[in-house]
């Protein structure tokens, strides 16, 4: 059979604005360099920077009231160069410490042993599969979001778990497979930073947090939970909005699934249920872990009880050991489930077993650690300079100037997170490069480390399924292509657009309300508003 002769150049098809808009965040994301190398530049330019300003005599008037810890002596505040022999002699003996001392480092790592036991042993993909396989037909699509903003207690789980299954279930029941893939999707992503759950990415962010609070009160604590009440209320809104926006604006959008687009190479994703020994595994499991959770109760809620400090009326005041050392608890809660489910299904049968677990999941953080070796020594640098100093004082005399200093200073704050994760999607990364800069200003204008942080976790995940840049992009795509051959990044992000967009809007609009309108505070022992001293 001869093929037809071309009369001329094939034109190239329309390009809409949204598939323009996703090639120019492509470009620019392509720009950046990898993250470590981003902090070693990063680090290296606060060096050259600090010697360039200090040269100059950059400084401002020290705004924190005489007394304040940390106030400098004289009341000014000036940039100190790291480009002379002191400098350097700081940084050639510092460089280990500000790794080891650095705060997410430790915190990360210990709850990571912990939820790697459950996750190595089956426990939480049988957990999630349980859950969604189990629900009623008519709330599938409510689970399937619940149970994907669940997930992301144990990292990378739900992308390779929940997303594919989401779409094997709406495709089993009739409905576009792609549906349920948007819907997984926008919940493991899109909702990143709600949980029930105190997760890795809360001390991950606290301890970054922390050491940028730090640059305005050297004696600042920012604990693990700080952000638990929102986010605990959060998964529910973003629930709540994720099944709004696949019944209402995907699922009609994308119509009845033509069954001729699907994959035929490719491996379908199990269906089966749990069989009786899985299901009894789980429950066994669910007891363990109500058992850890009455244990903590036992030394958490009686005046006298272990992890309270004696002596203090004030209750969250004596709650600090438990709030400090909540990351330890975490590991636990995960851990002892994940031994016992391990046992019964014969995935841990031994205490090499569990060691090898503990051991895999710190060898998928080799990344990390490096990543944080950088990032240690752009934020140490960043304090000894006392160019975040310098810079967050100025910052707020600019709010304060036109006037910026009530809650809607948070509106732009959080689109300009949201921006900011379009091109670089690490929520650690992100944080450990803005933190130092939006801590101190806001602190300085009168708002809590706790609140800051709180509104930055808002921007940081309304964003993340809208951006190539995302790490787990490429995989989504595979995973859309076992349903549509053709599908282009234009129409994957066409497809998540409205779960951006109304994440933003209703997650937003819950933080106005919970801070602002209602004064409720974000956390355990999270205040609202920042007073020096």
């Amino acid at each position: 059979m001869t093929r037809p002769q071309a009369t001329g150049p094939a034109s190239p098809p329309p390009r809409s604005a949204i598939t323009r808009l996703l090639n120019v965040v492509e470009w620019l994301g392509n720009l950046l360099p990898h993250p470590v190398t981003l902090f070693a530049l990063l680090a290296l330019l606060i060096v050259l920077l600090s010697g360039v300003l200090a040269h100059f005599g950059v400084s401002v008037p020290d705004p924190r009231p005489a007394g304040t810890s940390g106030r400098a002596e004289d009341g000014i505040i000036r940039v100190i160069s790291l480009l002379d022999a002191e400098g350097l002699r700081r940084i050639v003996t510092g460089l280990v410490t500000n790794f080891t001392g650095f705060v997410p480092l430790g915190t990360v790592l210990v709850a990571m042993l912990g939820v790697g036991i459950a996750e190595r042993s089956g426990l939480l993909t049988a957990a999630i599969k349980q859950l969604v396989l189990g629900a009623p037909k008519n709330l599938v699509t409510v689970v399937i979001v619940f149970a994907a903003v669940m997930s992301n207690t144990a990292s990378e789980m739900g992308y390779v778990v929940v997303i594919p299954l989401a779409a094997a279930i709406f495709h089993a029941l009739g409905r576009n497979p792609l549906a349920g893939l948007a819907a997984a999707f926008a919940g493991v992503s899109g909702g990143y930073s709600a949980n029930l759950l105190i997760g890795t990415v809360d001390p991950l962010l606290a301890g970054i947090t922390q050491e940028a609070a730090r640059l305005i009160d050297p004696d600042y604590e920012v604990h693990a939970a700080v952000n638990w009440y929102f986010m605990f209320v959060s998964t529910f809104v973003v629930t709540g909005l994720g099944w709004w926006v696949t019944a209402r604006i995907v699922e009609p959008k994308l119509g009845p699934y033509d069954p001729t687009q699907l994959d035929p190479d490719a491996e379908p994703v199990s269906m089966a249920p749990l069989d009786p020994r899985e299901k009894r595994a789980l429950r066994w499991a669910g007891l363990a872990a109500l058992l850890v959770s009455a244990m903590i109760a036992v030394l958490v809620l009686p005046a006298g009880g272990a992890l309270r400090l004696p002596g203090i009326d004030d209750t969250l005041g004596s709650l600090r050991p438990f709030l400090t050392g909540i990351v330890v608890l975490v590991a636990v809660f995960f851990a002892v489930p994940g031994i016992v489910y391990g046992r019964l299904m014969g995935t841990m049968r031994s205490d090499r077993d569990v060691i090898d677990a503990m051991a895999k999941s710190m060898s998928t953080m080799g990344l990390y650690i490096v990543l944080v070796f950088f990032a240690a020594q752009f934020v140490a640098f960043f304090n000894w300079s006392q160019l975040g100093q310098v810079m967050a004082v100025l910052g707020s005399n600019l709010l304060q100037t036109i006037g910026l200093t009530g809650p809607l200073v948070f509106l732009p704050f959080i689109v300009i997170c949201a921006i900011i994760n379009l091109s670089l999607g690490s929520a650690s990364a992100q944080w450990a490069v803005t933190a130092p800069i939006f801590v101190p200003m806001l602190m300085l204008v009168g708002y809590s480390p706790e609140v800051i942080q709180a509104a930055y976790r808002i921007g940081d995940s309304v964003t993340n399924i809208i951006t190539p840049m995302m790490s787990y992009f490429g995989l989504i795509m595979a995973f859309a292509a076992r349903y549509q051959r053709d599908i282009g990044v234009g129409t994957l992000i066409a497809m998540m657009l409205p779960y951006s967009i109304v994440f933003f809007v209703g997650w937003t609009l819950l933080f106005f309300v919970w801070v602002f309108g209602l004064g409720l505070p974000v956390g355990p022992g999270a205040p609202t508003y920042y007073t020096p001293g």
